[in-house]
C-alpha cells in the first residue's frame, strides 16, 4: 500500500531513502534543516559559536577533508561516482569533500529528488498519534525575507511513516579529562576545526587517531610548535621518520589537566599545552523524538532496534537509515532504504514482532558475550555479513567481490601509510574490473 512517509535529512541517507521509496510507489516528503541537500559534505566555513559543540553549524568538515575510501566504491550501487576530467573538478581516486557534494547533487538532480526536500527545514517533533496509527510531524522553517533576514514558520503534518535520516556526525563526543575544568587553554572538537592557521606556533594536544586524528594532527604539525597525539593503543614516540613530522609523538591516553596549563599522559610523559583537539567521534542523536517512539540511546548503542532499522513495537512505521559505520556507507545505505520501502509497500514481510525482539536480545547477549562495549553496536567491522543479508532480504545480487576487496585494502592502509596511501596504491586490476561493471550504468 503506498505511503506517504517522512524523510528527516537529506544527505547521503535522506536522499537514496527518498528515491527508493518512491520507486516502491511510496510519497516522501524530506526535511533538511540546512539550506541545501549534502546533510555532512555541505561543508559549512563557520564554525559552531560553541568550539565543542555544534550549534548554528551544520557539518564538522575541515577545509582540506578527502575521503580516506576511494571513489570506485563510495557510489551508489547503481549511479558510479566517476572521475571528470574538467577544470573545476576533482578527478583523484580519494576526492575532496567539495567533489563528493557534486556527486550528491548530480544523484539529486539525476533522480529529479530535489522536488521533494524542504530546504531549511528543520524537524522539532515526531510524536505518534495512537487513534490513527499516524505520526506527527512538527516543523519549523526559515523563509527568505527581504533584505537577506528570516522569517519563521512552524507546521504540522500527518505522515504514514518516518525514516530517520539525520545522520550521526553532528553531536560531538568528548573525552573525559580529569581536571579539564580548571585547565586554562583552549579546546576544540574536530567537528569545528576548518583550517590549522589559529594553531601557529602552539603547543597541541590531539585526542584520538582515527582518519580526522590522523588528517587533522599532520596539518597543525605544519604551522604548531609540538603536536601531540593521544591515543588508546601503546605509546609510542613519532620522530618524523614514518610521517616527515618531527614535532609530532604519540602518547598513551590523557591522565590529568592541571592548573598551569600541564597536560599529563599515562605514558609518564607531560606537556605545556595551549590546545587541546577533541578527535574523539560523535553521539547519536535524536532531539525530535520523544517516548513514545520507543527509542533510547545507551553509550552510543540505539536501542532496541531489529538489524539497525526498525524498532519491533512500532516496526515498519518508523525506521533509522545510516546507523552502521566501518563499511561502504552510501551503497549501504541504499540497502537499507531499499529494504525499508520493500517492508512499507507489503512486498517484503517482516518478522512478528515477537521474533524481531528475540534476535535483538539475542545479538546484544553475542555482543556482551564478547566483551564488546555497547558503544560499538552499530560497528560493522568489515565483514560485509549485514550487507549480504539485506541484499538476500531485498532480491539482489550480491555486491561485488571487488568493492569489498577495494574496501578491506583501503582501510588496512591507513595505518601503514599515513601520508600517502590516498595517492599510491597497486590495485590496477581491481579498477579494471570496477570501470568494466560501471559501464552498464553509463
Amino acid at each position: 500500500m503506498p505511503m506517504r512517509v517522512a524523510v528527516i535529512g537529506a544527505g547521503a541517507a535522506g536522499l537514496v531513502a527518498a528515491r527508493e521509496l518512491r520507486r516502491e510507489g511510496h510519497a516522501p516528503v524530506v526535511f533538511e534543516r540546512a539550506a541545501g541537500v549534502g546533510g555532512t559534505w555541505l561543508y559549512d566555513p563557520a564554525a559552531s559559536t560553541d568550539p565543542l559543540g555544534a550549534g548554528g553549524s551544520y557539518s564538522g568538515l575541515y577545509a582540506s577533508l578527502r575521503t580516506n575510501l576511494p571513489r570506485e566504491i563510495m557510489g551508489f550501487l547503481d549511479f558510479p561516482f566517476v572521475a571528470v576530467e574538467d577544470a573545476d573538478r576533482d578527478p583523484r581516486r580519494f576526492p575532496g569533500h567539495e567533489e563528493v557534494l557534486r556527486y550528491l547533487q548530480e544523484f539529486a538532480r539525476r533522480f529529479d529528488l530535489l522536488g521533494l526536500v524542504r530546504l531549511r527545514t528543520e524537524v522539532v517533533r515526531v510524536r505518534r498519534d495512537a487513534s490513527s496509527a499516524s505520526w506527527r510531524v512538527a516543523y519549523c522553517s526559515r523563509k527568505l525575507a527581504g533584505a537577506g533576514s528570516e522569517e519563521l514558520e512552524v507546521g504540522e503534518e500527518a505522515f504514514d511513516a518516518v525514516v530517520v535520516c539525520n545522520g550521526h556526525f553532528a553531536e560531538p563526543r568528548l573525552a573525559d579529562i580529569a581536571g579539564i575544568d580548571s585547565w586554562p587553554g583552549k579546546q576544540l572538537h574536530s567537528y569545528n576545526y576548518r583550517v590549522p592557521d589559529p594553531f601557529h606556533g602552539q603547543v597541541v594536544v590531539i585526542i584520538g587517531y582515527h582518519p580526522s586524528g590522523i588528517d587533522i594532527s599532520r596539518e597543525i604539525a605544519g604551522v604548531a610548535k609540538e603536536v601531540h597525539v593521544a591515543i588508546r593503543s601503546a605509546p609510542c614516540e613519532m620522530q618524523g621518520t614514518s610521517t616527515d613530522h618531527a614535532n609530532l609523538w604519540l602518547h598513551s591516553m590523557i591522565e590529568r589537566a592541571e592548573e598551569d596549563g600541564t597536560v599529563a599522559f599515562q605514558d609518564g610523559s607531560r606537556v605545556k599545552a595551549d590546545a587541546i583537539v577533541h578527535c574523539t567521534g560523535y553521539k547519536y542523536s535524536f532531539p525530535f523524538l520523544g517516548d513514545d517512539a520507543g527509542i533510547y540511546v545507551d553509550d552510543n548503542c540505539v536501542r532496541p532496534l531489529y538489524k539497525h532499522v526498525f524498532p519491533p513495537q512500532l516496526a515498519p512505521r518508523i525506521s533509522f537509515i545510516g546507523l552502521p559505520f566501518t563499511s561502504v556507507l552510501f551503497p549501504l545505505f541504499q540497502l537499507q532504504s531499499k529494504w525499508v520501502a520493500g517492508v512499507l509497500s507489503g512486498r517484503i514481510e517482516l518478522p512478528s514482532q515477537e521474533t524481531m525482539m528475540h534476535v535483538v536480545a539475542a545479538f546484544y547477549s553475542e555482543m556482551e558475550a564478547r566483551g564488546c562495549p555497547k558503544r560499538d553496536t552499530h560497528d560493522l567491522r568489515c565483514t560485509f555479513e549485514y550487507e549480504d543479508w539485506l541484499e538476500e532480504q531485498c532480491g539482489m545480487e550480491k555486491i561485488e567481490e571487488w568493492r569489498k576487496v577495494i574496501y578491506i585494502t583501503a582501510r588496512t592502509a591507513v595505518p601503514d601509510r599515513h601520508e600517502s596511501y590516498r595517492d599510491e596504491w597497486d590495485d590496477n586490476h581491481l579498477l579494471a574490473q570496477a570501470h568494466h561493471d560501471f559501464t552498464k550504468y553509463m
